[in-house]
Formats: C-alpha cells, structure tokens, sequence
C-alpha cells in the first residue's frame, strides 16, 4: 500500500508551498566518510567479536548485527543469524531493523532543527500548536526530556480509538481532547519516560512544517547524510521496502514465529525509524560534526533535564546521558522483537551499534561485553 503525499493534511497548496519552502531550507549533502581501519590492524578483535557473536547466535538466539567505531573509522561490522526464518534468508550489511525508541533521537534533532530556523521554541506550549490539546501548560522542552505526565498513548489507542485500522497521528491527536485518560503529574514536576512525548513532538514537526514526518527527515536528515537505507515507516500507511526486516519471538525453545503489527504501529516520532548499521554510523558522525545542527543545539540535546524543583534528571533530548557527566550518551529500544542499542562513548570516541530483531533480552551486556572486548584488543 503506498502513502499519498499529503494524506494527513487538508489544504493541498497551503503544503505545496511549505513543502517548497522545505526544500528551500534543506541542508546540502555533506560527506561522512565511512572509512574502516585495516584488515590487519584489526585482525585480533574481529575474531573475537565474530566468536561472541557465533556464540550468542547459538546459545542466545541473537539475530542481528554489530558495528564498533572509534576516531571515526569503523572497527568491526559483521552481522550474524536470519533475516527470513522461512526462507533461511541471512542477514547482510543492509538489513533494515527497526529502531524502536532509539528513533526519539531523530525527533529531537528536527526538533532543535526548526527552533534554529525560529520555526518553534522550546518554551512554546503544545496548545500553541494544537488549541484543543486537553493537557495544558507542557511545553517542547517538557516534552524533550520527559517532564511532561503525560498519559500513556497506548492505552488512549487500544481503549479509545473504534476504527478497524491503526490511528496515524493526526488521528490520536483528535482523540486526546475526549480521552478519558489522566496525566500523571504536572508539567515539570518528575521525570516519567513518555513515548506519547515524542509522538507529539513528531506531530508538532508535521503542523510546523505542512509534510509528514518521514518527509521532513528525509529531506533534511537522512539525505543530507546519504542515509540511503533510513526511513520511517507507519504500518498500514507506508511501502514495505526491500530488506525491511519483521520482528520475531522464540517458541517452545526452536520455532521462530512473526510477531504480528498492533494498534500502536501506525504512530511515529516515538519509534518506526528504520535503518542499518552504516546509516547509524552516518548519523552519529554527522549529528556531532556540526553540519544537521549547531553546536550549541547539540550541547542542549547532550545536558540532563531537570525538574521544576532543580532535580536533574538522567535525560537530553533524545537521548539518555550516563552517570554524572556526559561521558556515555546512549539509547535503547524494544519494540515487536526488535532491540536495539546506540551508546556513543565521548571520552574514548568510541561508539558502538547493536540491531537485533528476534527478541534478545540482554542488549546492556553484550554492550558492555563488546567495549571491553575492543577496548582489550584494540589500539590506535
């Protein structure tokens, strides 16, 4: 099923010149150059990284793909285990998982995007934007670091929403003003992780901008970067594309079955970026090389939130900050079978990418096993 242009917005020429206007302010490409150390400066910890993958594989049922960078250059890629159970189909170099909530980093950097064109502020309220939104007075930055109390959406989708097909964000967002559903907390007063605050977010970059979500990163994050495997994806609503993988869960211990598409699956901004190793290698380079944002937006994206009260909380924009500092700059995801992991180690350049999708459960180890592996057996 293919996605109209402009199937979420009512005024057809009103878009066609925001849309012009887009292409307009569009970044240019700017290269990231994906350069690999040598094959034999690299020899020792690939075949130690290989075996831990085999081994996970085996033991673990890990399906999926690693990608360790340091100083910018890639030190490993290799993937290991199916693609397509049925068809025994392997995994390659451009397999496309989704990235769960790893993708709310993308949110936030269009959002720092429009502030620096003075489309949006951090300090505007989500009424600014949509009047009838029935929970007043949280603002962008709220929304960023997750101080908003917002409801959970997905109980909003399965309770409220009595259409057959998944709601879009448009959609969800016409059901919020006669939900029944009640914030947890006044904008501002804690911290409570909110996937609904980022699905708003993306609904905020699609009323500023007059075009979908995945347009506007496309055309101003993933192209800009040639992100050539990178996109987003509403279920219901977009093409599958070639090597777009499908999530799985073990059964009885040996049969691997697909898991099936819910009625939170046509919502974006929180979740549905899909890519590849390489793009997100792309993306971490590019994001901190100065080209998508300033390095002031990327500073405020990169420092712990805090609550009206001043209690720092352990979230940027998009992205979960580790410890007292901003040493470790990381995020994870699960969502339909998928896990997935980015963790961009500043003081050591080191960055290292993990995309599975047949349910691994333990991302935070292997994480931590995979540093300390090329850590030990890698020296620039």
């Amino acid at each position: 099923m293919f996605i109209i242009a402009f199937n979420n917005f009512d005024d057809t020429k009103e878009n066609e010149l925001l849309d012009k206007n887009i292409n307009e302010d569009k970044l240019d490409k700017f290269s990231i150059p994906v350069q690999h150390y040598s094959k034999n400066s690299t020899k020792n910890v690939s075949h130690k990284l290989d075996s831990l993958l085999n081994r996970i594989n085996k033991r673990h049922d890990f399906h999926g793909a690693v990608l360790v960078a340091k100083n910018k250059k890639i030190v490993y890629q290799n993937q290991v285990g199916y693609a397509d159970f049925r068809k025994k189909t392997p995994l390659n170099s451009e397999s496309v998982f989704q990235l769960a909530s790893v993708s709310k980093q993308f949110t936030a950097a269009a959002i720092m995007q429009l502030k620096e064109k003075s489309k949006l502020k951090l300090t505007d309220s989500v009424n600014a934007y949509f009047p009838d939104f029935p929970y007043k007075n949280i603002t962008i930055r709220n929304l960023l670091n997750h101080t908003s109390g917002l409801p959970k959406y997905f109980w909003v989708a399965e309770h409220e929403w009595k259409e057959n097909k998944p709601p879009t964000n448009k959609d969800l967002m016409e059901v919020l003003p006669i939900s029944k559903a009640q914030r947890f907390f006044k904008p501002g007063r804690n911290f409570d992780y909110s996937n609904t605050g980022y699905f708003v977010l993306a609904s905020i970059i699609e009323k500023v901008t007059g075009i979908s979500f995945n347009q506007y990163l496309q055309k101003n994050i993933f192209e800009p970067l040639n992100m050539r495997n990178s996109y987003v994806y509403s279920y219901q609503n977009d093409t599958i594309r070639k090597n777009q993988l499908k999530g799985y869960r073990l059964y009885r211990g040996w049969k691997h079955i697909k898991i099936g598409n819910t009625v939170n699956d046509a919502i974006v901004g929180d979740k549905n970026v899909y890519s590849t190793l390489e793009d997100l290698f792309k993306w971490t380079y590019g994001l901190n090389s100065g080209g998508l944002i300033t390095q002031e937006s990327l500073d405020l994206m990169y420092t712990k939130g805090e609550t009206i009260y001043g209690r720092k909380v352990p979230y940027g924009f998009g992205f979960r900050l580790d410890g007292s500092d901003k040493k470790n700059i990381y995020h994870y995801g699960k969502w339909n079978g998928f896990s997935t992991a980015l963790t961009n180690y500043l003081e050591e350049d080191m960055v290292v990418i993990v995309l599975e999708h047949t349910s691994y459960n333990s991302l935070k180890y292997l994480n931590k096993k995979i540093k300390k592996i090329v850590t030990e057996n890698f020296k620039t």
